[in-house]
């Protein structure tokens, strides 16, 4: 598959800068490419001319790395303002043990840029290709980041970071990242140790080289249940409803429209809608149309708050696609969900890649109970058997030991491993 992608980038140059006509308008996709050429060049004459400055400052002063201003011991990337959840428990244990640590976020309205710490410097850094451009030049001996998709388009390997580690941001399944997702990366903190050997079954096949493999658990998932216990379960005075699809031409509200919903009237229940919070970007017609649609049912509610717990614990019953949510659901109350039918082009996914599918699949069946086309009428008879099905519920605890390892961990194994190796490497 490397070839393929090294045969667009040169049709991509030779169309670029050989071809006699040009157009206005460049595809997302070429663009992402024609960015990260450019972005290598820049980055490549940048270290250049800053490797000359820095023989000729040492020859001269005895300058080195421990004296310059500009270089991190440790940094964390954060992409949005969804992620803080993931970042600020480290930053807190950081802090707590006195570790010095970089926080760079994308997000403007980060809460982290006015918590007040001693030993965490926090800096918003631009969004897109501004802050892909500072990192591409970044100078540190680890860059912790949630971010899939490193060095692959406009997020480059920085030639100055030493080691890359990748966290999970959700319960998600390894493979189920865009094409080589993960491939870039030093270490990964994995929620599981069957994502391991996908992982290892990934790397012998596009011949990568070994990455540190660490079941660390989940920041997300501890975090979350943390807040969980701080709530109380609401008594809804009404049987209430969770829908909450992904987003994209295989989600819920894109292939099916509000035909679910529609059934769901029959009966007078409180219903939460949840679109994703890309569906406010990518969809927004979509989402604008159904918000209109139901705007004078009482009994329907719309969520976009970052967070997705408050419906959560709102929720008797959730209905989504192949979203996130699912398992944030079954692992944090304990319930099946009901998931509707999806196909997926396996070819833009990691798992594309394997010889057999990966435990996302199997577990669906285990603890979910999928909604086909056909069975749309039953959808009232689905969801009191989904509700009190004793044995699915017996399923999500025995599922989630073994998807959701190191409960209560991540946060001590991550910054364990980070300040270790950030010792390691600067021996």
């Amino acid at each position: 598959m490397y070839y393929i992608k090294n045969k667009i980038i040169l049709s991509l140059i030779i169309v670029i800068f050989f071809n006699t006509y040009v157009f206005a308008y460049i595809d997302p996709a070429i663009g992402s490419m024609f960015f990260s050429i450019v972005l290598g060049i820049v980055a490549t004459i940048f270290f250049l001319l800053k490797s000359v400055f820095y023989k000729l400052s040492f020859i001269v002063t005895g300058f080195n790395k421990k004296t310059r201003t500009n270089y991190n011991s440790i940094v964390l990337y954060n992409e949005g303002k969804k992620y803080v959840i993931c970042f600020e428990p480290l930053l807190d244990e950081f802090e707590r043990k006195k570790v010095s640590v970089i926080y760079y976020t994308s997000e403007k309205d980060d809460p982290l840029l006015e918590k007040k710490y001693q030993y965490i410097k926090t800096e918003f850094i631009g969004e897109g290709n501004k802050a892909y451009m500072k990192l591409s030049l970044l100078e540190a001996d680890i860059c912790v980041m949630t971010t899939p998709g490193l060095n692959v388009y406009q997020l480059k390997r920085s030639k100055k970071v030493k080691h890359y580690s990748h966290i999970f941001h959700g319960t998600g399944d390894a493979c189920d990242y865009r094409l080589f997702g993960l491939d870039y990366y030093d270490s990964i903190m994995l929620t599981n140790e069957i994502n391991g050997t996908y992982i290892r079954e990934l790397e012998e096949k596009r011949n990568l080289k070994t990455k540190e493999l660490v079941v660390a658990g989940s920041v997300y998932l501890d975090e979350m249940e943390r807040l969980v216990k701080l709530i109380a379960k609401e008594k809804n005075e009404k049987f209430t409803i969770l829908v909450a699809p992904t987003w994209g031409p295989q989600a819920i509200f894109s292939k099916y429209g509000t035909e679910l919903i529609d059934l769901l009237l029959q009966k007078d229940w409180n219903i939460i809608i949840r679109p994703h919070q890309q569906s406010y970007i990518s969809e927004k017609e979509l989402i604008k149309n159904i918000q209109n649609k139901y705007k004078k049912n009482n009994n329907i509610f719309f969520d976009n708050n970052v967070n997705n717990l408050i419906s959560l614990n709102k929720a008797d019953i959730l209905i989504s696609d192949f979203s996130g949510i699912i398992f944030d659901y079954a692992f944090l109350f304990n319930k099946p969900f009901i998931y509707t039918e999806y196909e997926q082009n396996r070819e833009i996914y990691d798992y594309s890649d394997l010889s057999h599918d990966t435990w996302k699949t199997e577990v669906l069946r285990k603890i979910g109970f999928e909604l086909k086309r056909d069975n749309f009428k039953n959808i009232i008879d689905v969801i009191k058997k989904t509700v009190n099905d004793k044995e699915k519920i017996k399923n999500v605890e025995e599922v989630k030991k073994e998807i959701w390892q190191k409960q209560g961990q991540a946060v001590q194994i991550i910054t364990d491993f980070v300040i270790k190796k950030q010792k390691d490497l600067s021996k």
